[in-house]
Order: structure tokens, then C-alpha cells, then sequence
């Protein structure tokens, strides 16, 4: 038995899915923030639902309980699903989202890739971000991972070997792979300084690249608005500190002397490394 409820079953046109699943690393909220970005701005209905009894450690990721003068109202649970909807013109568009799976991730790819092939899907995108040694003062660049390699050239890559510990995506991305869909992650690199805050730049970036990326229309302004008050109030908070005004110039003469054509390796594969490990140790202050 399928580990999800197919609820609607309808026909695509060869759409993009896009995956973004609660619980792994998103500095800044790059990836959140763009999932909420695309969904508040388009109608979408539920096409399928998996089974989070099965899924979940509900102790981890406990439901809601609503409490009206002192009765229980009802709980909320926590649900990954897949959603339906289009981009601006009208291209066919799906959604996996929803807290990535405490358990069976060998059984929970195995379906997300069986409903992809089923609805055929013809691009699966990723969306995360992470922090990383670059300056709030440039443009937010992109990192791509997958198992095709034209994909990962279109934007750049981090050159060398790095082992880091990986989420759902990264599971999803070889199932997808294997099953002849492409696939691939668009990373947001966040400056590592900030990263515990929201940051409206890297959300952006990903939705300016899953347009890139996957030929749609999606309307990125209102994001890029909030990164230029984000940048005026880091600006701001900066300026008040020689130490911080020194580290930042340090990170725009790294950015500046980097390759400025995206398919070409970006360097300082160590050090963001060693931001990530330090991230995730829950060290990425603001």
C-alpha cells in the first residue's frame, strides 16, 4: 500500500514540482519564505496526502490543540501533501510540502517519485538555503545540486568533496534522478551573519531561479522589496560596529574577485562547510 491518498486525481500538462518540506536547514527562512510566496499568490487545491501517522514521531512534531474558555476545540495536525496550482500563465504547477518525514524516507521517495511519474512531472526543483561566508551587500547567489550535470553547471556548485548530513531532498533528488525526472536543489547562500533572521533576498533568489530554471512566470517584487528594507536595517546595524564594517568589507572583496558567470565552480567550498556545521550546532547567530 502507497504510504499517500491520491484525493483528486486529475491530469497535468507536464508539470513542474516544486519541493519544499519542513524540518532540514533554511537560513534565513530563504526557502519558507518563498514556498509562502508562491502559495498566497495563487489558488491551489490538495491532490494528494500522506500518511503522517506513519510518517511522523508526533512526540517531535506534536498536532495543535485549540482551547475555546477552557474547551478542547480540536486538533491540527501536521500534513505533507502534495498541492496543485499554475504559474502566472497558466503552466501547470505542483507543491510538495509540509514537514519532511521523521521516518521510512527509502518508502516515502519511493512514492513521491511514483506520484511524480503518475501526474508526469517533467522537472523537480528544490528549494533551501544555508548560510554561508558572503556579504549582505551583493546579490544573493545560487548553488544547485543534482545528479544531472548540465543542471548543476547552470548556476554553479561548491568544487570539491564536502560530506555533509542530509535532508529528505537529498533523497527525493536521487529518486527522482533514477526514475529519468531531473532533479535538482537551488540553494540560497545566506550571509552567515544574519542567518538566524529572515532574509528576504535568498527567497527571491530561489523564485527568480525556479523561473529560470523551469521556463515559468512567477512574480518575485514584492520579495525584492522587503530585501531592500531587510539590506537598509543590516546597513544600519552594521555602521555601528568597526569589527562588523571590517568583516563585511572582507566578504565583498571575496564575493567580488568569484567568477561572475554561474556555471562556473564557486570557491571557499571549506568554509561554507565549516558555516553549515556551525549552523547547524545552532551557533548561526544574528
Amino acid at each position: 500500500m502507497p504510504l499517500y491518498e491520491l484525493e483528486n486525481e486529475r491530469s497535468f500538462d507536464r508539470p513542474v514540482l516544486v519541493v519544499c518540506l519542513e524540518g532540514w536547514i533554511d537560513a534565513g527562512v530563504g526557502a519558507a519564505a518563498a514556498l509562502a510566496a508562491l502559495l498566497t499568490s495563487r489558488s491551489t487545491d490538495r491532490i494528494a496526502v500522506f500518511d503522517n501517522d506513519i510518517l511522523l514521531d508526533h512526540r517531535s512534531r506534536r498536532p495543535i490543540m485549540r482551547v475555546v474558555d477552557g474547551m478542547n476545540a480540536g486538533l491540527t495536525w501536521p500534513a505533507t501533501e502534495l498541492r496543485a496550482g499554475t504559474d502566472d500563465a497558466g503552466n501547470d504547477l505542483l507543491f510538495l510540502i509540509g514537514p519532511e518525514p521523521d521516518l521510512r524516507w527509502r518508502a516515502f521517495t519511493a512514492d513521491a517519485v511514483d506520484l511524480a511519474r503518475r501526474l508526469g512531472v517533467r522537472l523537480a526543483v528544490g528549494l533551501g538555503a544555508f548560510p554561508a561566508p558572503v556579504p549582505h551587500t551583493r546579490p544573493v547567489r545560487l548553488v544547485t545540486t543534482s545528479v544531472v550535470a548540465d543542471l548543476v553547471h547552470q548556476f554553479g556548485y561548491l568544487p570539491g568533496t564536502i560530506d555533509v548530513p542530509a535532508g529528505i531532498h537529498a533523497s527525493l533528488e536521487l529518486g527522482f534522478g533514477e526514475a529519468g525526472i531531473p532533479a535538482l536543489g537551488l540553494w540560497a547562500r545566506v550571509p552567515h551573519y544574519v542567518s538566524a533572521m529572515p532574509y528576504p533576498a535568498a527567497s527571491a533568489a530561489l523564485i527568480d531561479g525556479l523561473v529560470r530554471v523551469a521556463g515559468l512566470q512567477l512574480e518575485s517584487r514584492d520579495l525584492h522589496e522587503s530585501a531592500e528594507r531587510t539590506r537598509t536595517r543590516i546597513d544600519d546595524l552594521i555602521a555601528n560596529s568597526e569589527e562588523h564594517r571590517q568583516l563585511v568589507a572582507q566578504l565583498e572583496a571575496q564575493a567580488d574577485a568569484e567568477s561572475p558567470h554561474p556555471g562556473q565552480p564557486i570557491p571557499s567550498g571549506d568554509e561554507i562547510a565549516a558555516e553549515l556545521e556551525r549552523f547547524l550546532r545552532g551557533e548561526g547567530g544574528g
